[in-house]
């Protein structure tokens, strides 16, 4: 991993860049548009993202991998509507396959894609005529997919939700519509799920066992805390939070507690993932502090909190 980590230096320096305080790299695809929502491969070989073609959350979006090693990319899914992977558990060792939703017609609805896939190689899940499924990923097995609903044509209303992998039509809402949770992600030991939940004023992060008992808040304070998952060992949540004008990402204990900082840099930062091995975290960056305003992020790579 060490040598990875050269390489993403080296990259960075190559093309220029000014160095970040806080020692992140920009991983250098040369592909236009907005890269957004890194996900690790389950060997830390590669990193899978969201491609929006026309700027932050503006698409099409396409799926994309980046080989660490021979900084290769292929294009995984594109078929000109929003397909997007949310970061953390959406690539699975188990069923070696990649979970994202998609904009098709009808509406959003969550497909798969083998992961040595191409273009044309997915299919659908989920099915149903009156609710969207979005942000979607496994449980560590591949025996679950877990994933935010909410009615067609309603924000603000989502449900986490979950479905047997081999009947993804048996959905069971693991919260309500009252709680407006969304981005759920599963431990690596299966025995917990973080999400974020809006409490009236902000966003703020809990978990709650697979069967959607013992919701538990973890995080509080000022600023919206967002795009949470795991470390690899399930003791930490990452997550982005913006406490003052920009965003940063920050580490907390699964239990709750003092949250430690992670990147110190003029910029929005968000969307975490932390590596397999526990020794890196990719997320996606710009150095505006509203990414909706910027020309769209890039991804970069820092060293994890030890």
């Amino acid at each position: 991993m060490r040598a990875i980590g050269l390489l993403l230096l080296a990259v960075s320096v190559a093309c220029g860049e000014a160095a970040r305080p806080d020692g992140a790299t920009r991983i250098e695809t040369h592909h236009e548009g907005s890269l957004q929502n890194p996900v690790w491969s389950p060997d830390g070989g590669s990193i899978l993202f969201t491609r929006f073609r026309n700027g932050y959350n503006d698409g099409p979006a396409d799926l994309l991998v980046f080989d660490l090693s021979t900084k290769r990319i292929r294009v995984v899914v594109s078929d000109g509507s929003d397909n997007v992977c949310l970061p953390g558990t959406s690539w699975n060792v188990m069923r070696r396959a990649i979970i994202f939703s998609s904009s098709r017609e009808p509406h959003d609805e969550l497909y798969i894609i083998d992961e040595v896939g191409r273009p044309g190689d997915e299919r659908r899940m989920t099915n149903r005529e009156d609710e969207v499924a979005y942000e979607p990923t496994w449980s560590p097995d591949g025996a679950w997919i877990l994933f935010e609903s909410h009615p067609l044509d309603v924000e603000g209303r989502g449900v986490i939700c979950k479905a047997p992998f081999e009947r993804p039509r048996e959905v069971t809402a693991l919260t309500e519509e009252g709680e407006a949770a969304r981005q759920p992600n599963w431990a690596p030991a299966g025995d917990r799920i973080v999400y974020q939940r809006h409490d009236g004023e902000g966003w703020e992060l809990w978990t709650m066992k697979p069967d959607g008992s013992g919701k538990t808040q973890v995080t509080s304070g000022e600023g919206d805390k967002t795009d949470a998952s795991f470390s690899p060992d399930g003791a930490r949540i990452v997550y982005s939070m913006d406490p003052e004008d920009d965003a940063d990402l920050y580490a907390i204990p699964v239990s709750g507690g003092e949250p430690v900082r992670i990147t110190r840099a003029p910029a929005y930062d968000g969307a975490p993932s932390w590596s397999p091995d526990g020794k890196r975290i990719a997320f996606e960056s710009c150095p505006q502090s509203d990414p909706d305003e910027s020309t769209g992020t890039q991804i970069w790579v820092i060293d994890a909190p030890r």
